[in-house]
């Protein structure tokens, strides 16, 4: 939609997202990103934090629940949503604010981690040319001391069509996303 505000921030899980469903049946995740800057404090000759902010999100149905299998707290994660605000009455009957981060997209930061992506199956994701189906979600394993190491890719398998590759439809073959033979496709 035209004139929504646009926001991608980067930073790292506060918590374990949240997973819950509604009374109409859609999954709801809600967590929280804190995005803290670093600066280089040039009389110290040291990288000082910056004022963190604390982003609220959200995401629904199946982006939700790939969210609660796939991210955990302190990971960091590049999220990509609308911004939208809120306005409430506390408890104390004072009118606060939200402003929150419906995300449309979010996966695992490469910078000082490595991610397993991992196909998943769904009627209602992406369909290929050869009846391929389902989106994709991060399987991620990070390596780190909290976290475990991804696993590396087997050097005697190929790199397209092997065990590893999401994208292969299950006959060892890699989809066909509309090239064919390998010529452009025709828009």
């Amino acid at each position: 939609m035209a004139g929504e505000t646009e926001l991608t921030i980067v930073g790292n899980l506060t918590a374990d997202p949240e997973l819950r469903t509604i009374s109409t049946g859609a999954s709801v995740c809600n967590f929280t990103i804190a995005a803290t800057p670093r600066m280089f404090n040039r009389q110290s000759q040291q990288w000082e934090d910056g004022p963190a902010l604390f982003m609220r999100c959200t995401a629904w149905r199946e982006l939700a629940e790939h969210i609660s299998r796939s991210l955990a707290k302190g990971m960091r994660v590049i999220a990509r949503g609308v911004l939208s605000q809120e306005t409430y009455q506390a408890n104390d009957g004072t009118n606060r604010t939200v402003v929150k981060l419906a995300v449309d997209e979010i996966g695992p930061s490469l910078r000082y981690a490595t991610a397993a992506v991992a196909k998943q199956q769904s009627a209602r994701g992406f369909q290929g040319n050869q009846g391929v189906q389902g989106g994709y979600s991060s399987g991620a394993t990070f390596g780190g001391s909290a976290w475990q190491e991804a696993p590396k890719p087997n050097p005697v398998e190929p790199a397209i069509g092997g065990p590893h590759d999401p994208w292969a439809t299950g006959d060892g073959q890699t989809a066909d996303f509309g090239g064919g033979d390998g010529d452009e496709p025709e828009f």
